[in-house]
């Protein structure tokens, strides 16, 4: 079994992204961003998926030192929450980063803030919270293991490409994780390339997924992308 991230077709409006998945899998995280970006649950409602969401992150900063934006960046995951429950879908949330070096410690004292709320906030909802890694982008929290207790006590989004990128997917392979996105990359672009078209290890990568029995989400640039991922990964 495996979900399809919406992020495939996230050129196209949602009506038709969904039907163009409806043949190919039942299981789709719906990235809600850009064209995808939902206010009600409707859309999701009319077809028979089971769902995850990717919450908002473009505009959205957890960490941000001006208090009203990170107040507000909580509030837009809320009411991602809000929709999440409507249609029983797990929520992944990214953590958040900080402009300058000398603003990293400030920064993490405003996440730490966010992420206790929103893991009320969640609760409160009947919602399952997880946070992701990022990418080689020196301004983002969570990019090494090292930095998984910043969010102990929420669920963990294990993003495989991210991991690559800073050379250790195969420490986070080792660590729980409640939700993983799968694609590929050369070590050194967040391309979201098809599997097999760079240099992860996918063995080590679906073993780890077999051990923590969870439904790999294909995170892909393009539906041709995933439907060959899915042939490589034998899905």
């Amino acid at each position: 079994m495996f979900a399809i991230s919406t992020f495939c077709l996230h050129r196209d409006p949602l009506g038709i992204a969904l039907e163009k998945l409806a043949p190919i899998t039942g299981s789709v995280e719906l990235m809600d961003d850009g064209l995808h970006y939902i206010d009600n649950p409707e859309i999701l409602q009319s077809y028979s998926f089971s769902y995850s969401i990717h919450a908002p992150s473009r505009g959205v900063n957890i960490a941000s030192l001006l208090e009203p934006i990170r107040k507000a960046s909580v509030q837009v995951t809320d009411e991602c929450f809000a929709i999440a429950a409507e249609v029983d879908a797990p929520v992944i949330v990214h953590p958040g980063y900080f402009a300058w070096l000398e603003e990293r410690e400030m920064a993490e004292r405003q996440m730490l803030t966010s992420v206790a709320e929103l893991r009320a906030l969640a609760e409160e909802r009947g919602v399952e919270l997880t946070i992701e890694n990022m990418g080689n982008w020196d301004y983002f929290f969570l990019r090494t293991p090292a930095e998984l207790p910043l969010i102990d006590g929420t669920g963990f989004c294990l993003d495989i490409g991210h991991a690559h990128l800073n050379n250790c997917l195969p420490e986070f392979l080792t660590y729980p994780f409640a939700h993983i996105h799968i694609h590929d990359n050369d070590g050194t672009t967040d391309s979201h390339s098809p599997v097999g078209t760079g240099t992860i290890d996918f063995d080590a990568v679906m073993e780890a997924v077999g051990r923590e029995k969870v439904i790999p989400v294909i995170e892909v640039d393009s539906l041709e992308g995933v439907l060959e991922s899915v042939r490589q990964l034998g899905l």
